[in-house]
Order: structure tokens, then C-alpha cells, then sequence
């Protein structure tokens, strides 16, 4: 699949262990995706909330269906079982299931 078919919108922290994580997928694989800072702009904190049902991030919306409080690497597992990616096994250019500082 062309990753021009492939709508992604994430709200992430600006610096933040899992939100780094979930950049570096995007990274990996190339993908073009709106970042949505929810610390520099609180509406999109409130955005999240409302189309995630709770407050955790990182949140990520492909497609339409929202993938909530996730890591890079469980952002990278939906992506390919469900055909929106093809798996590679090099690794990311920063962790993936690393945790934000106080947590």
C-alpha cells in the first residue's frame, strides 16, 4: 500500500519518551504524518481527549480509528496487520517503548 493512502494525525508530548517513539516509526517508514504538540497548543490536548475518551498520550489516529496511550511499537504492530506497512526488522533511530521522564 502507497503510504499517500495512509491519513495520520498524532498528538504527542514535546518531549517525551513514547511520543519520540511513535516519531521514530514515522521515521522508519517513511510516513507522512501531521504532529499535533498537546503541550505547546492545549487545544489539541483538548482535541484528544475528545476523540480518544481519555487524557493519555501518545494518541494516534489512522485512517480514522484512534490507537490511544500507545507506544511506537504498537503504533508499528497496527500498522502492519493491517496491511499499512510491510514490517522491517532494522531498528528505529530511537526507542520506541521508552517511558517520559516521572513516569
Amino acid at each position: 500500500m502507497s503510504n499517500d493512502n495512509l491519513e495520520i494525525i498524532c498528538y504527542l508530548k514535546t518531549y517525551c519518551g513514547w511520543s519520540e517513539g511513535v516519531r521514530a516509526i514515522m521515521r522508519k517508514y517513511d510516513l507522512k504524518f501531521t504532529e499535533k504538540d498537546i503541550i505547546a497548543n492545549p487545544a489539541f490536548r483538548w482535541e484528544m481527549e475528545q476523540r480518544s475518551g481519555q487524557q493519555l498520550s501518545p494518541c494516534v489516529l489512522v485512517n480514522g480509528q484512534m490507537l490511544a496511550d500507545v507506544s511506537g511499537d504498537e503504533v508499528e504492530l497496527h500498522l502492519a496487520e493491517n496491511g499499512l506497512i510491510t514490517k522491517i526488522d532494522e531498528a528505529a533511530d530511537a526507542p520506541t517503548d521508552s517511558s517520559c521522564p516521572g513516569h
